[in-house]
């Protein structure tokens, strides 16, 4: 029986006598311990150690939840892990999450700027903060965007003035 004390099969033999009238009972086992194995899983003995390392990281996150513990994961993942991994392991999170929760996850870790916040003073000085502050994607879009909700004559003198403009290639 292996892992099991005199207690415990005693135990199961009570158990044999009021549940199983016919007597019969499947031994429980360790089933590595039956094909001559080790305690030890045999995936585990073919993960590199980096992997386990991570394993036992991941352990330790989702035991500690705090924020601390999540920013050194993915200080330790970008070490241990490859990029490739690391974005399997991300994509994987992000497919888990609710639509709306996916985005948000996303755009916490991309340091997206979120919506331009109204201009209260001048309006070029807010808007060139929140563009410091905004993804490559934020700024394509608002600009396509403002651009489409120009007037035709705003349109145009937007041009002009960014044809002055040099623009590094």
């Amino acid at each position: 029986m292996g892992w099991r004390s005199r207690q415990d099969n005693q135990t199961a033999s009570k158990i044999k006598a009021l549940n199983c009238p016919t007597g019969s009972i499947a031994a429980v086992g360790n089933k590595a311990e039956n094909r001559g194995l080790s305690n030890r899983s045999s995936l585990s003995k073919l993960m590199k150690s980096s992997h386990k390392r991570m394993s036992r990281m991941l352990g330790f996150c989702l035991t500690l939840d705090t924020t601390d513990a999540w920013f050194a994961f993915s200080a330790i993942a970008e070490a241990r892990m490859t990029l490739k991994e690391r974005a399997g392991l991300a994509f994987a999170s992000l497919k888990s999450l609710d639509p709306e929760i996916r985005e948000q996850t996303a755009a916490a870790a991309l340091g997206a700027a979120g919506s331009p916040l109204p201009a209260f003073l001048g309006g070029m000085e807010d808007a060139r903060f929140w563009a410091s502050l905004a993804s490559q994607t934020e700024l394509k879009a608002y600009a396509l965007a403002s651009f489409e909700a120009m007037s035709p004559k705003d349109q145009a003198a937007f041009f002009r003035h960014i044809g002055t403009i040099e623009v590094a290639a």
